[in-house]
């Protein structure tokens, strides 16, 4: 409409000027035209006789093409300075700082959702970017304090920090630390680590000093967000009563299928599978020595599913297959993508051994996942009936509802799961619900649980690391000091939230007959409070944790 605005101005112009001075040539007419652009026209001044239609729209249309061009020339040299200023005024929006694709795949899949998302980059913004309201963006390195306050950090709630350089992520975060000290309501951090291994690590010493400030924060991988979200899109159900077992196999030699054995397990468990139901064989030049080091860090893998090593490549192992369908689903997660993607698409005995489907897990090869499974009318290339699937590792991982379901949020939940099973066993009371259905509030208590295990490793100069195989011991007399550390942890986090004693519950009111000192706790209160203690250690193990004692233990009764 602006281009139409300023042709159709400058050809009624013309027309219009060639009727009211025909005796004028041709340079003379396009010349007075043009001065209708500029708010008049020398013949016009003190016209002899009626203007022609013409002219007369002509001389309304080229003053309002006039003030567009100057509106929206402003409008582009401004754009920059206005973002900022909307940006650094939002509030309860997402900010994701880095130059990666997966931050930018992040960005958008959280302006798809509907949410306001601030994008921080260091390479500058055009000014043609970015022209949705809801889509902000700064220019500028995010390890400044500045940078990260012009995008609003301070009134934010969630900050990704997704940066190509773990050391650049970890700067990042350290800064917004740093701008977030003493604020009582800050946003959740979630930073991005490009190791698993190193990511695991982190969490375990980022569990160790949750207490130690008032914000959120934890560590994630693309691998085990994808790997997640994979059991989302593609559910595993077990066989029927008498049926044959699920059989899986995963080959690889990166990271990936590391994580997805152990998600893999961990699915199972949650949809209620049987082990003897599901039977997995692990194929890789050093599956046995992955496959010790798995069962060593997660101790339920072993007691969920059978899993079978083969220290072989893919290639010796295919031949050897039987056909037809011997396994339901075939994944495959190798560092050499094209040699990967090659076999999967000239191998007719892997699409032959499968029944469901070969996973082809993917790093790079995200545009070739779009052409395969681009939707029901749109694919480009042929999916072998279904059975050949590109999974595309980061366009996966980038869903924030995943991302935030963090360490902190997992654990939570397992604690008032806990509480729902001791809860079943007598009368429940309101709070006895499902975590879906539970109070922010309810839920919070929770996430301050978690919170405070660091306070307590402190309690008996403990430290939370990655599990080797072995369980820390906690005393009899420890076991009970937590206990009661724990209860006034609970205390403290319900009466700060307006709960105060009374001899029985009532939700409304906020009464509860357990708020109480530790010695005028009758024995169901202490027993909850030793049985969070016990459950702590197994639901550590469960995420692949441990707790190391750093002097020498003392030697006592076990639990």
């Amino acid at each position: 409409m602006f281009g139409l605005v300023g042709i159709a101005a400058l050809g009624l112009g013309l027309i219009g000027m060639h009727q009211f001075r025909p005796d004028r040539d041709g340079p003379d007419q396009w010349y007075y035209t043009f001065q209708l652009f500029v708010l008049g026209s020398d013949p016009l001044q003190l016209p002899d006789s009626p203007l022609p239609w013409q002219l007369q729209v002509a001389r309304f249309l080229a003053p309002l093409f006039l003030a567009a061009t100057v509106v929206e020339t402003a409008r582009v040299l401004f754009a920059g300075e206005m973002r900022r200023l909307r940006a650094r005024t939002a509030r309860r929006h997402a900010i994701v700082c880095g130059d990666t694709p997966f931050a930018k795949a992040l960005a958008a899949q959280l302006f798809a959702t509907g949410e306001r998302v601030v994008v921080v980059r260091s390479a500058p913004i055009r000014p043609f970017e970015l022209r949705h309201r809801r889509l902000l963006g700064v220019s500028g390195d995010a390890r400044s304090p500045e940078v990260l306050r012009a995008a609003g950090l301070r009134r934010a709630r969630h900050l990704y920090v997704c940066g190509d350089d773990d050391q650049f992520n970890h700067a990042v975060s350290v800064t917004a630390g740093t701008e977030l000290q003493l604020r009582r309501s800050s946003p959740y951090i979630f930073v991005q680590l490009h190791r698993q291994q190193t990511c695991h690590l982190l969490q375990a010493r980022r569990l160790g000093a949750a207490g130690a400030n008032r914000f959120r924060l934890d560590y994630f991988h693309v691998d085990d967000v994808a790997a997640r979200m994979l059991y989302r899109l593609n559910p595993l159900h077990p066989p029927a009563s008498g049926g044959p077992p699920v059989r899986l196999l995963i080959s690889g030699d990166g990271s990936f299928p590391r994580v997805l054995l152990v998600e893999t397990a961990r699915y199972w468990r949650s949809v209620g599978g049987h082990p003897d139901q599901l039977e997995i064989d692990l194929i890789g030049a050093d599956a046995g020595r992955t496959l010790a080091t798995l069962q060593a860090r997660f101790p339920f893998l072993a007691a969920v599913c059978r899993v079978r090593a083969h220290n072989e490549l893919l290639e010796t192992w295919l031949p050897r297959i039987t056909r037809p369908a011997r396994y339901d689903r075939i994944h495959l997660s190798h560092r050499d993508e094209s040699k990967m993607l090659d076999l999967a698409l000239e191998s007719t005995e892997l699409w032959q051994a499968v029944s469901d489907a070969v996973f082809v897990a993917t790093y790079e090869a995200t545009a070739l996942a779009d052409a395969f499974h681009g939707g029901e009318h749109n694919d480009l290339l042929d999916e072998v009936a279904g059975r050949l699937r590109i999974y595309p590792i980061i366009t996966r991982a980038c869903d924030a509802r995943l991302i935030a379901d963090d360490l902190t949020e997992r654990l939570a939940r397992r604690f008032h799961q806990r509480y729902l099973e001791i809860a079943r066993s007598s009368a429940s009371p309101s709070s006895a619900v499902a975590w879906s259905q539970l109070s922010e509030s309810m839920r919070n208590a929770n996430r301050a649980q978690v919170q405070g295990i660091a306070a307590k490793m402190q309690k008996i100069d403990c430290v939370i690391a990655v599990r080797n195989g072995e369980d820390g011991l906690i005393t009899e007399s420890e076991l009970e000091v937590l206990a009661e550390l724990e209860h006034r942890r609970w205390c403290e986090e319900r009466a700060g939230q307006g709960w105060r004693h009374a001899e029985r519950r009532d939700e409304r009111r906020k009464r509860h007959p357990d708020l109480v000192a530790w010695q005028d706790l009758g024995e169901t209160g202490r027993a909850k409070a030793l049985d969070a203690v016990r459950y702590m250690t197994e639901m550590l193990a469960d995420e692949g944790f441990t707790i190391v004692r750093l002097n020498e233990p003392i030697r006592a009764t076990t639990v």
